[in-house]
């Protein structure tokens, strides 16, 4: 069990999600409940998890909830495809979007894996 706050990854996880918000207030208001609310889900289930993986007591556990972030990471990064294509993003918050998800991704992608061997 280790403290979810000093993990790099839940640092970044956590700005990502934070960028969210800010770009998605711009989202037309009839999207409230639709990509508006499903972007923000995703994008805060990436750092719950990560949270929640962190307060479990076993690395089996723990990367079982990193995969979790991992898959909730490809759906936000699916969302913002959608979110552009539909105009609700300006190139450049696109940009900023997929810089950081891409980051978060690179730094889950393998550590599942690690965690389970109890390589970190």
């Amino acid at each position: 069990m280790q403290k979810f706050k000093d993990l790099i990854l839940w640092k970044e996880a956590h700005q990502l999600t934070i960028k969210v918000y800010e770009v998605s207030k711009k989202f037309p208001k009839e999207e409230l409940f639709g990509v508006t609310s499903q972007l923000r889900r995703t994008a805060t289930s990436i750092s719950c998890n990560i949270a929640e993986g962190c307060g479990r007591y076993t690395s089996k556990d723990f990367a079982n909830f990193l995969q979790i972030s991992l898959g909730s990471t490809n759906e936000t990064d699916y969302l913002t495809i959608l979110a552009e294509d539909l105009n609700y993003l300006s190139e450049g918050d696109f940009d900023i979007l997929q810089e950081k998800i891409n980051k978060v991704m690179a730094m889950n992608i393998n550590l599942p894996e690690k965690v389970r061997n109890k390589n970190v």
